[in-house]
C-alpha cells in the first residue's frame, strides 16, 4: 500500500480478503497477566469465519506446551489450527542434526530457559550442562530478565564465547512482557553473546525458518491470502514483509505507549510498513 497503513477498527472489516492468519501471542492475544479484552472471542470468531489460523510465536517452548498454556488462560483450543513456536522449529532442526551426526557421543548443551523449562531439549540426544566452560553449543530459549541482571548472563556466557561455541537463539524478542511490566528478552541476551564475540543463529520472527515452516503447513494458500498480526514492527511486521505476506500492526503490547511518529520512525528503521493498523485484537467496535 503506497499511502501507508490503513487504520481499521476491527478484523471484520478485512477478514474476507484473507484465507489464513499468522497471529502473534504476546502483545496481541495476551500480556504477561492474561488475555486482552475480547481476544478470546475474536480468535473464535475468526476461526468460525473459516480461516486457517496459526499462532506464530517467538516462544522458546515447544508448540504443545504453548497450546496447553493458552487453553489454560481461557482460549478455545479449537480456535487455531497450529501453535507454531520458534522453539518447535529449533527442536526439529536439532533433531535432524542429531540424526545426521549420530556419532554416538551426545553433545553438551547449555540451555538457557525460563521457569526450569526443559522442553526445548526433551527427546533429543543431548546432554545438558550448566556451564559455558564445557558446552558444545548454547540453546537460548528464554530470558529471566525480571530475575537476573544482564551481567548474570554475561558471566555465564563469556567462557563459551571465548571458546567460539555456537549459539542457537529460539526467542529473538529483545523485550518481553511480564506480570510486572517489561524486561529484556532472550534476543537481548543473544545480542550480548554476539558482543562477547560469539556467533548466533536466530530462529523465529523475523527470520525465514519459522515462516517457511508455516507456509509448508498452509500448503497451497497464496501468499497474498495470508495475513500476519503482531505488535512488533521489528519482528512481526518486518518478518511478514520478508516472507512476502500482508500484515496488521496492533497497537497493544510493546508499542502501547508509542505515538504515530514513533511508529513511523520504526517503520523506516526496519524497512517494513504494515498494511493495516488495528488498535487491539477485536472483531468489531460493536
Amino acid at each position: 500500500m503506497t499511502d501507508g497503513p490503513l487504520t481499521i477498527s476491527g478484523l471484520n472489516e478485512i477478514e474476507e480478503r484473507f484465507d489464513a492468519f499468522l497471529i502473534d501471542q504476546f502483545g496481541v492475544l495476551r500480556d504477561g497477566k492474561g488475555p486482552y479484552p475480547k481476544a478470546v472471542e475474536t480468535l473464535r470468531r475468526l476461526k468460525q469465519a473459516g480461516k486457517t489460523i496459526i499462532i506464530l510465536s517467538n516462544s522458546g517452548k515447544r508448540s504443545a506446551e504453548n497450546d496447553r498454556r493458552l487453553a489454560a488462560l481461557g482460549f478455545d483450543p479449537q480456535s487455531w489450527d497450529w501453535f507454531l513456536t520458534s522453539g518447535e522449529v529449533a527442536w526439529r532442526i536439532l533433531q535432524a542434526e542429531s540424526r545426521q551426526l549420530s556419532s554416538g557421543i551426545a553433545r553438551k548443551c547449555l540451555l538457557i530457559s525460563r521457569d526450569g523449562d526443559t522442553s526445548p531439549l526433551d527427546g533429543l540426544d543431548l546432554t545438558r550442562t550448566e556451564s559455558g566452560e564445557d558446552a558444545d553449543f548454547i540453546l537460548l530459549a528464554a530470558s529471566e530478565g525480571d530475575v537476573h541482571p544482564l551481567s548474570f548472563y554475561e558471566a555465564l556466557l563469556a567462557p563459551a564465547a571465548a571458546r567460539g561455541v555456537p549459539c542457537l537463539c529460539t526467542n529473538p524478542d529483545k523485550i518481553m512482557l511480564t506480570k510486572e511490566g517489561t524486561a529484556f528478552g532472550a534476543g537481548r541476551i543473544a545480542e550480548l553473546y554476539e558482543e562477547l564475540g560469539g556467533t548466533v543463529r536466530w530462529i523465529g520472527k523475523p527470520f525465514p525458518d519459522i515462516y517457511a515452516t508455516a507456509r509448508d503447513f498452509l500448503g497451497s494458500i497464496a501468499p497474498e491470502k495470508i495475513c500476519c498480526i503482531g505488535d512488533s514492527i521489528e519482528h512481526d511486521i518486518a518478518g511478514a514483509a520478508g516472507a512476502g505476506l500482508k500484515s496488521i500492526l496492533v497497537t497493544t503490547g510493546i508499542l502501547e505507549t508509542a505515538t504515530d511518529a514513533d511508529r513511523q520512525t520504526l517503520f523506516a528503521a526496519h524497512g517494513a510498513t504494515p498494511d493495516f493498523i488495528l488498535p487491539s485484537f477485536i472483531w468489531s467496535e460493536r
